[in-house]
């Protein structure tokens, strides 16, 4: 069953709406609060699985004012999309370091690369969309099943001391459907199923990212009741713990908090100022803040 006169179908159709009300949710809140990277990585996800359903069900359709051949390469252009992506996307928000290769430049080899030189190139110049299909995806199809491997390896290791957590065992779900992307393109299954498992998948992130969401702010709230408990030297602690500075970082930042220049930071902890400025950078990216002035409203929690 199809809607509006098009190729997209009815549960298709219920996802696009569901998960376009949810982005505007979503993006109110980071809105809110920019400084929210997970939310921000979980927005892109979503627009490219929106883009990906409307793409995928509503092309090819002979009756739109686009060429076929322009139709088929943006369909699977939205796929390739997709699936580059959600490598990033766990890398970044569930802090999957073993996958930083693939998450930035192994998908760009192994799946937008072949993309490109048969979607884009061979394929306008005339070469059959068979041969393209089943030529094209054979490196993105024998790619998925190996970054599968490396994403369940770094899975097992982040979880390693809780293997069976709930976080664990839905992050191995969520990867699965994703997975079975190139596959599905390659043997050209139906919208309905194809629909079903790629967004069956989406459903089990955004539940780990709910999960998330909720775990940083009950910590927020813990934070916040410390601090009005606490006097000004806790509360540095206590932020400096937050953010995650390591000793030598919170022994920089105390002395940063009091006046210090770097020369007299390098002097005072018996390192060389190009060592502290390099400590500094860091505390800048854990505190999310450019300058000192942004650093020590954070550290004081203000």
């Amino acid at each position: 069953m199809t809607v509006f006169q098009t190729e997209i179908h009815i549960v298709t159709f219920i996802f696009i709406v569901l998960e376009s009300l949810l982005f505007s949710h979503q993006l109110i809140f980071y809105l809110q609060k920019p400084a929210e990277k997970h939310r921000k990585y979980y927005l892109i996800l979503l627009f490219l699985l929106i883009i990906y359903n409307i793409a995928g069900g509503l092309f090819p359709d002979e009756s739109l004012p686009l060429s076929i051949r322009l139709q088929y390469i943006l369909a699977y252009g939205t796929g390739f999309s997709m699936g580059a992506y959600f490598p990033y996307y766990f890398y970044q928000a569930f802090n999957l370091t073993p996958i930083a290769f693939h998450a930035k430049y192994g998908v760009l080899l192994f799946l937008i690369a072949p993309f490109v030189i048969f979607f884009c190139i061979l394929y306008p110049m005339g070469v059959e969309l068979r041969t393209v299909i089943y030529v094209g995806l054979t490196v993105p199809l024998l790619y998925a099943f190996y970054l599968m491997y490396k994403i369940f390896w770094a899975i097992r290791i982040r979880y390693k001391n809780r293997t069976t957590s709930v976080d664990a065992v839905l992050s191995y779900l969520a990867v699965c459907p994703w997975t079975l992307m190139p596959p599905m393109a390659y043997l050209e299954v139906e919208q309905l199923t194809e629909v079903l498992l790629t967004n069956g998948g989406f459903i089990i992130v955004t539940v780990l990212f709910i999960r998330k969401m909720i775990g940083e702010s009950r910590k927020e709230f813990e934070i916040l009741d410390l601090i009005q408990t606490k006097n000004n030297e806790e509360i540095f602690y206590i932020q400096c713990t937050k953010i995650g500075l390591t000793k030598r970082e919170v022994e920089v930042c105390e002395l940063v908090r009091n006046g210090r220049t770097y020369k007299e930071i390098g002097e005072a902890l018996f390192i060389s100022e190009r060592t502290v400025n390099r400590h500094i950078q860091n505390i800048f990216k854990k505190a999310n803040t450019k300058n000192k002035v942004e650093l020590l409203n954070t550290i004081s929690g203000k």
